[in-house]
């Protein structure tokens, strides 16, 4: 809940100050699409891409996305003397959204493309212009849709380019602006639907934690949330040149880098699983955990089918690294609390991030469909997914013990060990793949994972049981030794694998994390309990 403090201009509530309580839940995201370069052109709807059809919204919502976010261009559609919006493009909104609405699709819907008087402003200085354009667009949208329910959610802006705090602090004024347009635009949906502010910095994840401390007041409490976007690293995601900072990458996660001598400069050397871990965490203790909802508005990574160096064996690699991307950024963001959007163009090859072909609604690109709504990644070629998901019983080659939660104990923090395998479900392991050679395992007796304490990558660090967060301390590469063995090698330590300590075969010797020598200790099979 937001608490009201005074101001000279807007009043805004600082983070600081924001209840911990209950709040209104934000309308579910787990899989979330853009109809992106379609509403949004200054040339009008078909200028980029073929007009949007029910067909291809019906599609969308078949192929398992539940949330769909429309970028949307209203300043060219407006007369600049009076700032009203033509009649007819609100009632071609307003179709599009109902759409939406009739497929079952939680739709967002925002200030998007031809925004250079917003998105592109700078925010140097506080315009009145630039206020009166969101107050009188924002009541427009607001009023035209009214009986849309409040699973129609309105966002402010796409990516403002405020650079610094004191920019920030202008675009704030706005906000304010939006907020209380849309709240006093009439009917009930007005009053409780969401309303979404865009980060600051362009809407980039560090910018919005460090500038963005205050948050409009509204009379509707626990109804503001937060939209970043993730090109992470952009190398990988966008860049399409070599530049003297850096290289673009075909290559994104551990599992799926080349080998091949010709290529190494195409794996990606940064803002790899960690990094995605790390900026969710940023988002999910400024925002999240003071009940303010954080949407990945926007996230993708382009599809290099047109590089002549990437051919044959190597360009399947690309194409299961982009699926692994998505199904990465999909499950984290879930496990953070976190709302997803995949950034659709419209387009395939360069520049392309093409899912649906928009005159037929065909799939295209089937993998990453997968990947974003299923949460299964295709392995990386060479590579394979050595164990299938299933509940197993997990027994050390050294001693035949089983992978035991100690005590039967359920309580984050619990020992791993092994036992004489009885049949018990604290014996007895979920094993899933997560992409590639991947994979989180969850006790069955008590639902969380197995987890190396404090992401370590020493020597006797603790391997225990802890709630699922998807940190690289509780996803590990299951990789084959021989004889139906394998070395489980958590991803916070991938010169390490789970270990007996010191080679015992007792009950209740501890599994710990080790350096992988190749010791049968360190190998483990998955058998049917």
């Amino acid at each position: 809940m937001l608490k009201r403090m005074v101001a000279t201009f807007a009043a805004t509530a600082s983070l600081m100050m924001l209840s911990t309580g209950a709040h209104a839940q934000f309308p579910a995201v787990a899989h979330g699409w853009n109809l992106g370069n379609t509403m949004e052109p200054s040339g009008g709807e078909g200028a980029w891409a073929p007009p949007v059809t029910q067909a291809l919204i019906n599609k969308v919502a078949a192929s398992g996305f539940n949330t769909i976010r429309i970028p949307i261009g209203w300043d060219s559609h407006a007369d600049q003397s009076t700032l009203v919006i033509d009649p007819a493009w609100l009632t071609r909104v307003k179709q599009v959204v109902d759409w939406c609405r009739a497929a079952g699709l939680v739709v967002v819907i925002n200030n998007h493309g031809n925004t250079g008087w917003f998105d592109g402003n700078g925010f140097t200085s506080y315009d009145s212009r630039i206020n009166d354009k969101i107050k009188s667009y924002w009541t427009q949208i607001a009023q035209k849709l009214t009986d849309s329910d409040s699973k129609v959610i309105f966002c402010v802006g796409n990516e403002p380019n405020a650079k610094s705090q004191a920019a920030t602090d202008v675009l704030m004024k706005y906000y304010q602006t939006f907020v209380t347009a849309v709240r006093g635009a009439g009917g009930s949906n007005n009053t409780n639907r969401w309303l979404v502010l865009s980060g600051t910095g362009s809407s980039n994840i560090d910018n919005t934690n460090d500038w963005m401390n205050t948050l409009p007041t509204d009379p509707t409490p626990g109804r503001l949330a937060i939209d970043v976007h993730y090109y992470d690293p952009f190398g990988f995601c966008l860049q399409e040149t070599d530049e003297s900072w850096g290289n673009y990458s075909y290559f994104w996660g551990a599992g799926y880098h080349t080998s091949d001598p010709n290529l190494l400069i195409r794996n990606t050397n940064w803002g790899e699983e960690a990094w995605l871990i790390a900026q969710c965490q940023k988002m999910k203790a400024k925002f999240v955990d003071k009940g303010v909802p954080v949407m990945f508005g926007e996230f993708a990574a382009e599809k290099r089918t047109d590089y002549s160096d990437l051919t044959g064996t190597e360009l399947t690699r690309h194409l299961a690294s982009r699926t692994y991307f998505d199904q990465q950024v999909v499950d984290t963001c879930n496990a953070y609390g976190i709302k997803p959007f995949y950034w659709d163009n419209g387009w395939g090859g360069k520049g392309g991030f093409a899912l649906f072909d928009r005159s037929t609604t065909a799939i295209v690109d089937q993998p990453s469909v997968t990947a974003l709504t299923v949460g299964t990644a295709q392995a990386p070629p060479g590579g394979y997914a050595p164990i299938a998901n299933g509940t197993y019983k997990i027994i050390n080659r050294n001693g035949g013990l089983a992978l035991d939660a100690n005590g039967a104990g359920t309580a984050d923090g619990t020992q791993i060990i092994q036992w004489s395998y009885g049949g018990s479900n604290n014996q007895r392991w979920t094993v899933t793949n997560i992409g590639g050679s991947n994979y989180k395992i969850v006790g069955v007796q008590s639902s969380k994972c197995l987890d190396i304490n404090g992401a370590s990558s020493s020597n006797g660090a603790k391997v225990q049981l802890w709630s699922y967060s998807g940190g690289s301390n509780q996803t590990f590469t299951i990789t084959a030794t021989n004889s139906g063995y394998y070395r489980i090698t958590p991803n916070c330590a991938t010169g390490s694998c789970l270990d007996v300590s010191g080679g015992s075969t007792s009950n209740g010797a501890k599994v710990q994390l080790w350096g992988y020598t190749g010791s049968l200790n360190q190998q483990w099979s998955f058998q049917t309990p």
